[in-house]
């Protein structure tokens, strides 16, 4: 298959795992530029992966070779150089969340439609062997057919770790929105879409304090719901309920869990891409770990764009697509509408479940 030429926007934290699997893991791509607002991380990044060239977004995006534009962007920029990437003609797969807003999600969706280009989207954690894994035993039937799940992701926040907060508590951030993807993507990769949700959700600490380096002591004034409960209505009748919390200090709590028919499967952490995968069927005394069933165990952060290239070069829909993304930032939505307004609220952008991974790959290949 023909390699396809890529380029990636953003070279902060995220860049450098992005940038190890889509050099040395994912032979369909070849990187061939990186830019950064800061010229000088464009260029560090560039020297340490080998990349051709280091330059500015507008550079890169005139670069006729480039096919895929990766966007590492911060979440207040995803929609701008989302849709500066398909002006330009480029396909685009981004961090996530697919972007802030309804509206600049369905702009990307409808830009992206008419000029014939693909969107994608994190995590694509979900294409990991431990998500696959309990993809294959809920298709193969182990529990039986899902009727509940749940979902737990709780922590105290990132102020304590994180070199550059502040942007995990604006509007775009918080709990659901920064790792919310992760277990909703999972949740309609295992179970299948989802029609309805309702919740409640709240801001516990006003303001915030940074105890890491270099912004000691700076003090963050929240501007997005740091607790959420919520409740999900899926298609095929499942129910699930999800906490996403940046107000809990400990817990003792399952990542995922599915409830079947016939039995109950332990989901491991979504986002990783491994993890132990336990089932425990009706008629057992204890819970059983199963050998997992796909590759990419590994932090795998890529597999996506790898699925992409494969897509525009098979001429088929790449995984973690760009409906599958409006999905889940509709879904989103939904719980913080649903808790200001009282209600439940429907989920109107649909999307397919994504086609599960064969089995037997080689590294580096998704198809």
């Amino acid at each position: 298959m023909k390699r396809v030429k890529t380029g990636i926007i953003g070279c902060g934290n995220i860049s450098g795992i992005y940038l190890t699997n889509c050099t040395k893991v994912f032979k369909a791509l070849d990187v061939v530029a990186v830019a950064d607002l800061d010229i000088s991380r464009a260029e560090a990044k560039a020297a340490e992966h080998g990349i051709p060239r280091a330059c500015t977004v507008k550079e890169l995006l005139s670069d006729p070779e480039i096919e895929i534009v990766i966007n590492l962007t911060i979440p207040a920029a995803h929609a701008e150089i989302n849709m500066a990437a398909l002006e330009a003609g480029k396909n685009v797969h981004v961090e996530k969340p697919l972007a802030i807003t309804r509206e600049d999600g369905r702009k990307i969706l409808a830009l992206a439609k008419a000029k014939g280009l693909l969107v994608g989207c994190a995590p694509d954690t979900f294409m990991g062997g431990g998500i696959q894994t309990c993809r294959k035993l809920i298709d193969d039937g182990w529990i039986g057919k899902p009727v509940a799940a749940t979902a737990f992701m709780t922590c105290h926040g990132h102020e304590s770790w994180h070199p550059d907060p502040e942007f995990y508590y604006k509007v775009g951030g918080g709990p659901m929105f920064d790792m919310g993807p992760y277990y909703l993507i999972a949740l309609v990769n295992l179970i299948g879409p989802v029609a309805r949700v309702t919740g409640s959700a709240k801001v516990t600490f006003p303001e915030r304090t940074i105890t890491s380096a270099p912004k000691y002591g700076t003090k963050i004034s929240v501007e997005t719901p740091t607790h959420l409960a919520g409740v999900m209505d899926f298609e095929n009748g499942a129910v699930g309920t999800i906490i996403t919390s940046f107000d809990i200090w400990h817990a003792n709590l399952p990542r995922i869990e599915i409830y079947g028919t016939e039995g109950s499967l332990s989901v491991p952490d979504p986002n990783n891409f491994g993890g132990p995968v336990l089932v425990r069927r009706h008629n057992t005394a204890q819970w059983s770990e199963i050998p997992l069933t796909h590759g990419y165990a590994e932090n795998s952060r890529g597999i996506g764009v790898c699925d992409m290239a494969y897509a525009l070069r098979k001429g088929r829909s790449n995984r973690a697509d760009g409906k599958l993304a409006m999905h889940v930032l509709d879904i989103m939505h939904g719980f913080h509408d649903a808790s200001k307004e009282g209600k439940h609220c429907d989920i109107t952008e649909k999307c397919e479940r994504p086609a599960a991974l064969p089995l037997g790959l080689a590294s580096g290949e998704v198809d």
